[in-house]
């Protein structure tokens, strides 16, 4: 999406209806529709400054220390130097500034490289050379080969046969499979003949402007005649041309009003918990500032009404300035002074914190997946300690615990379970490596790759048993499957979804081999005779219906109805003849549960020809309507989907994928708890739970939430709380009792662990608002939660339901893009770039390959970036806390004259210079045990999710600390210069040394608080600690010099000082003494706080300190085996529209240059054979998933099996 923008252009205007005449461009611009321009950049040269600076003052903490300059300049107020505040303001403004110009000269690059992009468009009856920006709506363009589409269009003509074309929609949803457009007929004839397209004067009415990807709506007037316009006659911007010579295409929609652009919606800003907290806290600072300042000026107020007039000759005071005004001004020359309670450094040091820890995420190389060469990344840089407070984690099912790589594993026909090995004793057998596999050599277009240990079925397929024969000619006529053969032999199947392709692919290696396909026919070879079906309709999937049928005459002329699609669905729709071959399937389909397979029933029904001829009519005029189209459409489908006889059913596995169940104990154990939203049917889900661990044998019950109606669901809930808490009545909160106000829910207490089931329809009562409370109660006390049946709208709802009423973090981890709702929703999003592309990676704040990467990034790198982030946070207050509340007894000495007790250098460079390396070490660099330690002990991970490490009570606890330090600093040195003299008897006790002295003591004694803290030491650290102290000695002597003060005297005043002071040895006593009282208390507590009352981290890095020369052994696991009798659930992974594009030609192919005129049974060929397709481990990208299989001996009929049931 990067070549074509990411900002959108509102309208002034809101445009109700598209209106445009093809080669009119002064009609089109009368309407001033957008030109195919886009700007993505922020700023040019004029308005850079003013705006970026707008922007920056924008936040609170710049316009804070923006006002504190202006304070400063004003000389009644101000008793510090300008520079004290210009030097780090004017370093923040202009590091972002630099920032922001850098990414908007990257923007500004990005719009020019698509603006100047050339294409050929239609002007004058003459093919031009065109810049994409100077493209108008109304314009016929012409794209070529491997061309990015320019804007949106209406596609006339292509070079393909029946004005195909073949685009690939990456850019768009991150799906590299091809789809295919087709062109209106009346359009396709102008072919590249210009004369003819300069003169076509075709009038078009669409929508206007949106962002719906998945449909168009819109009709063609042209030589008198309206034509309907849909989705699929329209190339949108961002797609690629592929296998097309050339076509040609109208523009409808360009620049800010394509889809593409249209879709560009920023997503929610997120700021973690720590930031809120932040903010509170800031807030808090600014009232004890406020408060602070307050007593001050009263101080000075009462001083100068008592002492100051004592003062009148020494300091005499201007006309009218009397004490309250003198108080006044007091106010605001100690707001200056105190403003380092909030320094400007923080912001800064945050950032730079959260940068360094996302870099941590991108260089890890145990979150790198090579087999995709994918590395984990960082998509933002603002949440890495929220990382480390996740308890509750929403995670999709299929493509995220699972591969999304389908095989071919089972299947039941006519009664006859198939893909169980048997021994002699009939016992079965556990199917492993080593198993013998089906030899599939009598069929030279078998995929090698396909893996099948039933040698009962090809037996069966061999004796031509007409129903194996049926079931599997329907799963190669039952699809939408694109197929490809380049050389003869070599298929490849383009599916728009893994299930199709494993199961057409199963059906290829059974004999039943899809050849290639035409709008109105299927060409499949079967059992190596090639015959050709006519496809008359194809009643396309979609989410309602749940299933698809196509309608075909054979080459005998025999009508037939091929249908599949969910248990539930078809089971409705079967003749009453069928109802024990159902009792029979259905416990095969339970047996397929156990392991948590995708299941498909299959059917089919014969058709009377002149039935079927005049529901062809009354289908056509429904398939030509332009309101109510698809409800038509459907009563329709109702109708002839009936009386359907059943043929069996088909079991698909999809693979958990590595480490899955790992992972889940892992998170479990540092107590995160994971519900799975998925839109599998509730059986399959369940299943899946219990073989990642999700869901365990020894848990204390397993709650299935199913009732169709409001009462049956609350009730069900309620029975599940009772049995949870069985000694108290459950205890609810109706709506009413909340107010406006949100109620935060607290955590109950459970005795055992329990699971949660609940299916779509349930929870679409349970998500009501007269429920929501009872349902997340229920939810909350279960250790983990499976939601079956959910739509993408409902996985959001119930993570907006959880941040609502549980004060917790919540991350949701998904692959597709029904789960970027559920993404942008959870307070942290994570992407698996999977099988289903890439819009969820896009939508995610974190992206990696695989889902057991998950425990690394949360027990490890959230963990560190947490603990990180809270002892910045902590020192820094202390350090800046201590630094200002010296100013504050120091008032009491100087008569409230809001003079420094500091050199003003100092002030300037301690939190730029001095402290600012040595945190920033800490805080990048810190652990306090390695990452092997972390996952051997997950418990480490729940005081991030109770704010152990930083909250209002540990920021309290960490400003008495700055207090009583500050009274050590102010009040040590300060005694132990009162009255002192040198050894040579000059006297020291003035003010400049007793400033010296002062900040000195300041910075080994928030030194020495920096290494109490630190747990992990290195170089950098070292290096960060000795050369800050280094470096204040060395640039205190400098500007202390006799030289800087010639040079600039008003600046460097201090002339002398250091070499005066730090040569007396009573001065390094008090360093010394000061240090030793600051730290005292913190070493006291920590020391009876492990004795007495440790953490699990004190327990843990004793553990450290014990086994320091050996590394702990890795935690042995035990594979959890499970075998069930739950029933099996659908989930066919199906997108809706792919019946239509077949049945109109839209997935036709050039013809393919081979074909073979049959199949013999005397072996594989072996001659430039290299087949592309996947087999049970099928997958849009082609990858080969098995190896290639060595020829085995055929089995005998004996080894099948049947069940003897007489009806059958």
């Amino acid at each position: 999406m990067s070549f074509f923008g990411l900002d959108c252009v509102k309208k002034k205007e809101r445009e109700l209806e598209r209106k445009l005449r093809a080669n009119d461009r002064e009609y089109n611009l009368s309407f001033k529709y957008a030109t195919n321009a886009i700007k993505t950049s922020k700023y040019n040269p004029f308005t850079f400054l003013p705006l970026n600076l707008f922007e920056q003052f924008q936040r609170i903490a710049n316009a804070y220390f923006m006002f504190l300059l202006v304070l400063q300049v004003i000389p009644q107020i101000s008793s510090l130097s300008w520079f004290t505040t210009v030097v780090p303001l004017v370093l923040v403004l202009t590091v972002t500034a630099a920032k922001d110009a850098t990414d908007d000269i990257n923007r500004h690059r990005s719009d020019n490289q698509v603006n100047n992009r050339k294409v050929q468009v239609l002007i004058d009856r003459k093919l031009r050379s065109e810049k994409w920006m100077d493209v108008q709506v109304g314009d016929i363009i012409k794209l070529e080969n491997n061309q990015f589409v320019t804007a949106d269009l209406l596609l006339l003509s292509s070079s393909e046969p029946l004005n195909l074309v073949y685009i690939e929609t990456a850019e768009l949803d991150g799906e590299t499979n091809l789809k295919v457009r087709q062109a209106l007929t009346v359009t396709g004839d102008l072919g590249e003949d210009i004369e003819k397209l300069a003169d076509f004067d075709g009038e078009v009415r669409c929508e206007p402007p949106n962002n719906r990807l998945d449909r168009f709506r819109g009709t063609l007037t042209y030589a008198g005649q309206k034509y309907s316009l849909d989705n699929e006659k329209i190339l949108l911007r961002g797609c690629t041309l592929r296998n097309t010579e050339w076509c040609f295409g109208l523009v409808l929609f360009g620049g800010p009003e394509t889809k593409l652009m249209q879709n560009c919606g920023k997503s929610t800003f997120k700021r973690t918990s720590i930031d809120r907290l932040m903010n509170v806290l800031v807030l808090c600072i600014f009232g004890f500032l406020a408060f602070m300042c307050t007593i001050l000026a009263i101080g000075n107020c009462f001083w100068e009404l008592n002492e100051g007039s004592q003062f009148m000759v020494f300091l005499p005071r201007q006309d009218g300035n009397d004490a309250a005004f003198s108080a006044f001004l007091t106010f605001w020359s100690y707001v200056i002074i105190l403003n380092t309670v909030v320094p400007i450094s923080l912001y800064v040091s945050v950032e730079i914190i959260r940068l360094g820890n996302s870099f941590y995420i991108d260089w890890d190389r145990r979150m790198y997946y090579s087999r995709n060469d994918t590395p984990a990344e960082a998509r933002t840089t603002t949440l890495n300690e929220e990382l480390g407070q996740i308890k509750y984690v929403f995670s999709d099912k299929t493509g995220t615990l699972t591969q999304n790589i389908m095989t071919f594993n089972k299947c039941s026909i006519n009664g006859k379970s198939y893909g169980d090995v048997y021994d002699y004793t009939g016992q079965r057998l556990e199917i492993t490596q080593h198993t013998e596999r089906v030899d599939f050599s009598f069929n030279p277009l078998a995929d090698p790759r396909f893996i099948f240990h039933d040698h009962a079925l090809v037996e069966a397929v061999k004796l031509e048993n007409p129903e194996v024969h049926a079931f599997f000619r329907l799963l190669a006529l039952c699809h939408t499957v694109m197929a490809e053969e380049k050389k003869e032999g070599e298929l490849f199947y383009q599916a728009q979804s893994p299930d199709e392709g494993a199961l057409v692919t199963a059906a290829r290696n059974f004999g039943f081999v899809f050849r290639s396909r035409t709008p109105d026919s299927v060409s499949i070879v079967e059992m190596g005779q090639q015959r050709s079906y006519e496809l008359l309709a194809i009643l396309d999937f979609n989410n309602v219906r749940k299933r698809m049928s196509v309608i075909v005459r054979s080459p005998e002329g025999k009508l037939s109805l091929f249908c599949k699609g969910a248990d539930t669905i078809i089971y409705e729709r079967l003749h009453l003849s069928c109802s024990k071959l159902m009792d029979v399937t259905t416990e095969h389909l339970n047996e397929f549960a156990g392991e948590g397979l995708r299941t498909l029933v299959l059917a089919y029904k014969d058709l009377d020809e002149e039935y079927f001829n005049q529901w062809k009519q009354r289908h056509h005029e429904a398939s030509t309507l332009l309101d109510d189209r698809e409800s038509k459409l459907d009563e329709l489908y109702e109708e002839i989907e009936k009386d359907l006889l059943l043929l069996g059913a088909s079991a698909i596995e999809d693979k958990l994928q590595d480490g899955v169940p790992q992972t889940i104990e892992q998170l479990s154990k540092a107590d995160i708890k994971i519900w799975v939203l998925t839109g599998d049917k509730q059986e399959t889900a369940e299943n899946i739970g219990y073989s990642c661990n999700l869901l365990r044998e020894e848990m204390n019950g397993v709650f299935i939430i199913s009732g169709n109606s409001p009462e049956d669901v609350r009730q069900e809930l309620r029975n599940a709380q009772t049995s949870m808490k069985p000694g108290e009545d459950s205890v609810f909160f109706p709506e009413s009792t909340l107010g406006k106000g949100v109620k935060v829910m607290a955590d109950e207490a459970v005795n055992g662990e329990y699971g949660l089931v609940i299916n779509g329809h349930s929870l679409a009562y349970a998500l009501e608002s007269s429920m929501e409370l009872e349902f997340l109660r229920t939810a909350c006390m279960c250790k983990s939660v499976i939601c079956c049946r959910v739509t993408p709208l409902q996985k959001a709802q119930v993570v907006e339901l959880v941040k609502k009423y549980k004060r917790v973090v919540t991350l949701a981890i998904g692959d597709g893009a029904n789960d970027v709702s559920m993404i942008k929703a959870a307070h942290i999003g994570v992407g698996i770039s999977g099988q289903e592309g890439m819009q969820a990676v896009l939508s995610s704040d974190y992206s990696f390959a695989q889902f057991r990467f998950l425990q690394r990034l949360l027990l490890v790198h959230g963990r560190w970036s947490y603990l990180r982030m809270c002892k910045f946070l902590r020192y820094f207050f202390y350090k800046n806390f201590t630094f200002t509340f010296v100013h504050f007894w120091f008032a009491f000495f100087c008569g409230f004259s809001a003079q420094t007790v500091y050199d003003e250098w100092f002030i300037t460079l301690y939190n730029l210079v001095y402290t600012a390396l040595p945190v920033l070490g800490m805080s990048l660099f810190d652990q306090d045990v390695n990452d092997v330690w972390s996952f051997q002990h997950p418990q480490l991970y729940v005081p991030g999710q109770l704010n152990l490490y930083f909250s209002k009570k540990a920021f309290f606890k960490c400003a008495l600390h700055s207090c009583y330090s500050s009274l050590v600093l102010f009040f040590i040195p300060y005694a132990a210069m009162h009255d002192t003299v040198r050894g040579d008897g000059k006297d020291v006790a003035d003010y400049q040394s007793f400033a010296l002295l002062t900040q000195t003591c300041l910075l080994f004694a928030v030194t020495i608080q920096l290494v109490l803290e630190m747990s992990y030491w290195t170089a950098v650290n070292t290096f960060f600690v000795l050369g800050s102290l280094a470096m204040y000695f060395a640039v205190t002597f400098t500007m202390y010099s006799d030289g800087m003060f010639l040079t600039l005297p008003s600046a460097f005043p201090f002339i002398g000082t250091a070499r005066n002071s730090l040569n007396q040895p009573n001065i390094w006593l008090t360093i010394v003494l000061t240090s030793i009282l600051c730290v005292l208390p913190v070493v006291t507590y920590r020391f009876l706080f492990i004795q007495l009352c440790p953490t699990i981290n004190d327990k843990v890095m004793f553990k450290v300190r014990q086994a320091k020369a050996t590394l702990p052994p890795p935690p042995r696991r035990t594979r959890i085996r499970r075998t069930s009798s739950r029933r099996s659930g659908y989930a066919f992974s199906h997108a809706q529209g792919y019946g239509d594009l077949v049945t109109s030609g839209h997935y036709l192919q050039r013809p393919a240059l081979y074909r073979s005129s049959g199949l013999t049974h005397t072996g594989r060929t072996t001659t430039g054979f290299s087949p592309m397709g996947r087999s049970a481990g099928y997958s849009p990208t082609g990858r080969p998933q098995n190896p290639k299989v060595p020829d085995v001996e055929g089995t005998s009929l004996q080894m099948y099996r049947t069940i003897k049931e007489p009806s059958l």
